[in-house]
């Protein structure tokens, strides 16, 4: 009978992490961002170079973006090369199901044509990556949530926080960094609380580097953060007396994902000692310190928190809540490691990006580089939803949540990248401006030509169904 129960809770489980995973992607594949800012283009622009021509200059393209790099007479990619290498198989699959080549494509702003094959090529890019990335993630945050806590609850709480509570959704319909970072420290975090347990997990150690290892090659400032789960993974291990094989695994992970960053500088510059940031074009502040971070600073900290321009109070409410639920974890038997470490990533985070001299990233709807963060005050906020008793606390909690998936809703489906001159650039821009206008992007709306609501229409009604079922399935459940 034992044995049949435990059966019976792992099908109830793996159907629940089959929803949620659809009901993420579909989210994040279903809206999706401006082809021609300079982050998508530019990491797409390489991309297609790559594919098309066998290099990684993109001379062709270079007066279509404002980021871009320089050495001797070409022009490339100043950003970290992880996103531009993650579209590949998309450009690629796109050239041999459709035969186009930007070659014959006029190269400026006008050029509809141009702009067509760029949006198509970014949507499945999108959809194969960061969208897969973020529902992977989302997934794993309701294991974590639920195997910290003993709450399913809690574990969908945490995922649904973190996937649709916060501009991670808008940035996972992007070529930006940020959501896959997010992503992939919450894949470490999870590699190293399950494959550290009772039994270790050989596999599990394996796949902890390999996820701090792309993390790095995304962003390169990934490093900082995601050294406190290296550390913690260590205080797991060192122990054991499988120690160094799991420690030599993880490091395995780690050079088999940095391989294809080094070999895109073999290809790009030649040599593997070389970074597009070093020949940045038109950005001083890349200067300052190293590559433009220097020291944290707590005006910049307070308005990456509360200010009314980037603020992460204002786009994703339900996040702050997650610092009291960290704290909370961090009183339960055998999770104050993980609750520490979790906490640790995200201030690591928010002071990384208050150290930076671009801190406010541009057009951006919230603060885009503290975006890494999401996952580790998602995975507080489920552990907040487990430790409330009263059902007024709790219906509060659920509040909080459904204001900020619609507030992210909204961003993800009209612009989450809101020009920086505005005071309050929620209502200014994402509201005044898209989406009260209509100005919104969906997949249908974009490729099939549906009318704007209709394709919102579409995701709501089988959203609304998608979370209805989840949330059945959980509360329906006999046991954690």
């Amino acid at each position: 009978m034992l044995r049949q129960a435990q059966h019976e809770r792992k099908g109830e489980n793996r159907a629940v992490k089959v929803g949620l995973f659809l009901l993420v992607w579909f989210s994040c594949a279903w809206f999706g961002s401006w082809e021609g800012n300079p982050n998508n283009a530019v990491r797409l622009f390489a991309a297609v170079s790559l594919v098309e021509d066998g290099d990684a200059t993109i001379d062709e393209f270079a007066e279509l973006t404002i980021d871009k790099a320089r050495f001797g007479e070409h022009f490339y990619s100043d950003k970290v090369p992880g996103m531009t290498l993650a579209a590949l198989p998309a450009v690629a699959l796109m050239r041999v199901a459709t035969g186009e080549r930007s070659a014959g494509l006029p190269k400026h702003w006008g050029s509809a044509e141009l702009w067509r094959f760029m949006a198509a090529r970014q949507w499945l890019a999108v959809a194969m990556g960061p969208a897969l990335l973020t529902a992977l993630a989302a997934v794993l945050l309701f294991d974590l949530g639920a195997g910290a806590t003993g709450s399913r609850g809690a574990g969908l709480m945490a995922a649904l926080a973190y996937a649709l509570g916060s501009p991670i959704w808008g940035w996972s319909a992007t070529l930006f960094g940020h959501a896959a970072v997010a992503a992939l420290f919450v894949v470490v975090l999870w590699a190293v609380w399950r494959g550290t347990a009772r039994e270790t997990r050989p596999g599990l150690a394996a796949l902890a580097g390999a996820a701090l290892g792309w993390a790095v090659v995304v962003e390169h400032q990934a490093v900082i953060a995601g050294s406190a789960v290296a550390v913690w993974a260590l205080v797991r291990v060192w122990r054991r007396p499988e120690r160094w094989r799991l420690i030599g695994l993880a490091v395995a992970g780690g050079a088999a994902a940095a391989l294809p960053f080094l070999l895109y500088n073999l290809v790009a510059f030649g040599t593997v000692f070389r970074l597009g940031y070093q020949g940045v074009v038109g950005w001083e502040g890349m200067d300052q310190g190293l590559f433009g971070l220097t020291r944290p600073s707590g005006e910049v900290l307070w308005e990456i928190l509360f200010g009314s321009r980037r603020g992460l109070l204002w786009v994703a409410p339900v996040l702050a809540m997650g610092v009291f639920g960290l704290v909370e974890l961090a009183g339960r038997r055998g999770a104050r490691g993980l609750a520490v470490t979790a906490g640790a990533v995200a201030l690591i985070v928010l002071l990384v990006n208050a150290s930076y001299f671009y801190w406010d990233g541009g057009n951006s709807t919230g603060p885009r580089h503290a975006m890494p963060a999401a996952g580790m005050l998602g995975l507080g906020v489920g552990a907040l939803w487990a430790s409330l008793g009263r059902a007024w606390e709790r219906g509060l909690l659920l509040a909080v949540l459904g204001v900020s998936v619609a507030l992210n809703l909204v961003i993800a489906s009209a612009d989450v990248m809101a020009p920086p001159e505005f005071a309050w650039p929620v209502k200014e821009v994402v509201w005044d401006q898209r989406f009260s206008q209509g100005q919104l992007r969906t997949f249908p709306s974009e490729f099939l030509g549906w009318s704007v609501w209709a394709g919102l229409a579409v995701y709501v009604a089988v959203a609304l169904l998608m979370v209805g079922w989840l949330v059945w399935r959980v509360s329906s459940s006999r046991s954690p």
